[in-house]
């Protein structure tokens, strides 16, 4: 029995491993109920925000599947070896792994098998045991299956601390494309009701009326697009992101750079190299929009529709707008000191709060932390020289580039073996 077990999850933990967006930080359910777990300080897949390393245990619940997308690995047409879990043994897996210090929470996706409703209605099932007769209360990130009932949805937010459901390509021409079972209208609606839930569970808290309001889905929801497989653009993939962070209050897009895993005309070869930098420069270009203030068009347009690889966004649109600087670092606001390269949200809050006290001088902003040696070609500060011509934005990036080597590390991301 055991040793079926194990084949099971050796053959369901690979599976998932080509799903990204599991990370998560926002969890906080806390052990009031003397359970086991208490994911309090958020789950991510490597790090917490507090530094600690955790794992997940990460599988599928089962890896049949009713759709033949081209990109994905368990696709009915696909000749792979094929299992599935029943209810109780993710629960005896997860208790199991959790009580030997394995794992801190659960990350849970499926195919889809006979339909959307028969699949959810066991994800449901397995948070509900955890939650209610295990009283497990550490972190658990459910796949929501699109086309599932009102209903299904509705309870699982109520066991999960993070669902999502995959976008999968940037653009509807995509996804048509490759999945042409499947359309984006089948995300948003899920999307739109888990948001709409949210916030009416929300309203309900703050009216008072309710003694005890129940969590729903407290970390939020989140999406993942697959990058690579087809011909989108940067500029249109992060159109997308920005939309849908817009109409759905997603914690989180997550870019997975395609792995060649099918002889398909349509996608790059077997063999061909994953497009990871490409993959770090829209997750550079998210954390723009969502933490810096910038938006997509600033970043991304007709005339620059993709992002540069050997320079990440931020000093790409720097040295297209250098009319903008160089910027006095002692009077500029904040917003702009933001905008500098190599100055982060945390060392622009710093300046904002020391210059009170005083003229600030280059010494004094490298212990505040910034880069200084890329920042310095667009700041002035108190004992920055005169300068009678600025220099070019070619030259800058040429003396950026010679300083500075890349710390990006072209090796295909892998989640930590359980076994």
């Amino acid at each position: 029995m055991w040793e079926r077990l194990r084949e099971k999850l050796t053959i369901l933990a690979d599976a998932a491993k080509y799903d990204v967006s599991c990370s998560s930080s926002g969890g906080n359910r806390k052990n009031d109920n003397k359970g086991i777990g208490d994911s309090s300080n958020g789950i991510c897949h490597t790090y917490t925000e507090d530094g600690r390393c955790v794992s997940l245990l990460k599988i599928l619940l089962t890896n049949h599947c009713i759709y033949d997308c081209a990109f994905c690995v368990s696709r009915k047409s696909n000749d792979v070896k094929r299992a599935a879990f029943t209810v109780d043994e993710v629960v005896e897996l997860t208790m199991n792994f959790y009580r030997r210090n394995y794992i801190e929470g659960l990350f849970l996706s499926s195919g889809i098998f006979k339909n959307a409703d028969f699949t959810m209605e066991r994800l449901v099932k397995i948070v509900k045991k955890l939650r209610i007769e295990q009283r497990f209360n550490g972190y658990i990130h459910l796949k929501t299956i699109p086309g599932a009932s009102p209903e299904l949805l509705t309870e699982a937010g109520l066991y999960a601390d993070r669902m999502s459901i995959n976008l999968e390509m940037p653009t509807e021409s995509g996804l048509k494309l490759l999945a042409p079972d499947k359309s984006h209208e089948d995300v948003k609606k899920p999307l739109g009701f888990i948001q709409d839930t949210i916030t009416q569970f929300k309203d309900e808290k703050k009216t008072g009326l309710i003694k005890r309001v129940p969590k729903f889905v407290p970390a939020g929801q989140s999406t993942q697009m697959v990058i690579g497989a087809t011909p989108e653009t940067d500029m249109e993939i992060m159109h997308s992101a920005a939309q849908y962070y817009k109409n759905y209050s997603l914690k989180r897009v997550y870019y997975s750079g395609y792995i060649p895993i099918s002889y398909d005309s349509r996608m790059p070869v077997i063999g061909s190299q994953p497009p990871l930098l490409r993959e770090n420069r829209l997750y550079q270009t998210d954390w723009l929009m969502r933490f810096y203030g910038f938006e997509v068009k600033e970043l991304l347009n007709e005339k620059n529709p993709h992002l540069d690889t050997d320079i990440d966004p931020k000093l790409s649109w720097a040295l297209r707008n250098m009319e903008q600087f160089p910027i006095d670092i002692n009077t500029a606001d904040y917003n702009m000191i933001l905008r500098v390269p190599g100055i982060g949200v945390t060392s622009a809050k710093k300046i904002v709060q020391a210059r009170r006290f005083g003229r600030l001088r280059s010494y004094q902003l490298k212990k505040l932390g910034i880069a200084y040696n890329r920042a310095r070609h667009f700041i002035r500060c108190a004992d920055s020289p005169y300068a009678i011509n600025e220099p070019e934005a070619n030259h800058i990036k040429g003396l950026i580039l010679a300083e500075s080597s890349s710390k990006y590390l072209k090796t295909p991301q892998t989640q930590l073996s359980l076994f």
